[in-house]
């Protein structure tokens, strides 16, 4: 498989042999394995690499010392741990390896941020640095290829996604996609002791994925899948640990009229949304094109900004009279970004001069076809 190199590469391989472990986290299949194993040869160091799917790594690494560990490490100077997670308390594992044993890199690899960071974290105060990885960005894909060649992929990104597997492999996206969305949307949260019914699960996902763009009401999604609201909050928050969505706040502060508790919910990948549905209609055909657009937009600059380092803080807004703005971007001196997006470029429409008026906007743009390439390139 080509490799594309990733925006967090850089930082990873910066931060090695410097007292800490490494804990990359993603969703399945964003490319964790090939971007740490891309980087070994680069440290050039004596590495062990060990896979928490076998059954003999999870027996020795299980209520192991350190005098064990230094047996199993041996002579390697960079312990590479993927699948941690299927690891029963490999948080104190890894501990033990850096208090212990110092001059042994640790890095670890993890399905999902509710499978790996629950067994971490705690034991791993102050002892790791943690990235998260996504599906392929369109900055990582401009750059591997160029600017020209990604934008004229865009229409197969907003039906098929930018999973690495589905980008290098054209003409099989569809039946890969399903296979994908069955392998770690559904089958490795279901299970998950607190997914009770899978076919809930399934059901409240296809709800959010018909409402991306607009507001999601979780008492409209209980009622729709015959569930009580607190369940359906409860497995939102699952899809969201598993990097399958995000969430936007409504952004409330000035404005007598503004909603002041809703929330939109985006996919952190098209593909995902629209194999949920099962719907790989060409564009021309669909009338969810601007929802489509919408969410390219806002996970691409999610992607983007999570990368950068840079802090933000993200919102939408509305009013009962239906004012909107899709995007709002808050910098840590409160200033603001201000971000509308339109396929149609000629229904642009324009800023609400009630938001302009009542907040510190030093920025306002409509994202279109035409220029969206710099609103995901830049922070």
């Amino acid at each position: 498989m080509t490799f594309i190199n990733r925006l967090i590469g850089q930082q990873i391989r910066a931060k090695c042999f410097r007292g800490k472990a490494l804990i990359i986290y993603g969703a399945r299949q964003v490319g964790k394995t090939t971007l740490i194993e891309s980087m070994l040869p680069e440290l050039e160091t004596s590495v062990l690499k060990l896979n928490g799917d076998d059954t003999d790594v999870r027996e020795n690494l299980t209520a192991t010392n350190v005098t064990l560990l230094k047996r199993i490490i041996g002579k390697a100077k960079l312990l590479f741990i993927d699948e941690a997670q299927r690891i029963p308390d490999i948080g104190l594992v890894i501990k033990i390896i850096v208090d212990r044993i110092p001059d042994v890199q640790v890095i670890a690899t993890g399905s999902s941020s509710f499978e790996l960071l629950q067994t971490i974290q705690e034991p791993l105060t102050d002892r790791a640095w943690y990235f998260k990885l996504f599906p392929l960005s369109f900055k990582e894909l401009s750059e591997h290829g160029s600017l020209l060649d990604e934008k004229r992929e865009l229409k197969a990104r907003l039906i098929f996604g930018s999973y690495p597997e589905i980008v290098t492999n054209p003409g099989q996206e569809q039946d890969l996609l399903r296979l994908l969305t069955g392998a770690y949307l559904y089958r490795d949260l279901n299970t998950l002791q607190t997914v009770a019914r899978s076919d809930l699960l399934e059901n409240i996902t296809k709800a959010l994925a018909l409402q991306v763009g607009g507001e999601v009401s979780t008492s409209e999604i209980a009622q729709l899948v015959g569930a009580d609201r607190l369940t359906v909050e409860k497995y939102i928050g699952l899809l969201e640990k598993a990097f399958v969505i995000f969430q936007l706040p409504a952004l409330s502060r000035n404005v007598r009229n503004e909603i002041k508790k809703g929330r939109k919910i985006y996919f952190v990948d098209n593909g995902i949304r629209n194999a949920t549905i099962n719907n790989f209609a060409q564009l021309d055909s669909r009338t969810d094109i601007g929802a489509l657009w919408e969410n390219y937009c806002v996970s691409e600059r999610y992607k983007l900004l999570q990368y950068s380092g840079y802090p933000r803080s993200h919102y939408f807004w509305r009013t009962t009279q239906q004012q909107k703005i899709d995007l709002i971007e808050e910098n840590d001196k409160t200033e603001l970004k201000v971000f509308k997006f339109k396929w149609n470029i000629r229904k642009q429409g324009k800023f609400s001069k009630t938001f302009l008026s009542a907040y510190n906007v030093t920025e306002q743009r409509i994202i279109t076809p035409q220029n969206y390439e710099e609103f995901l390139l830049e922070v």
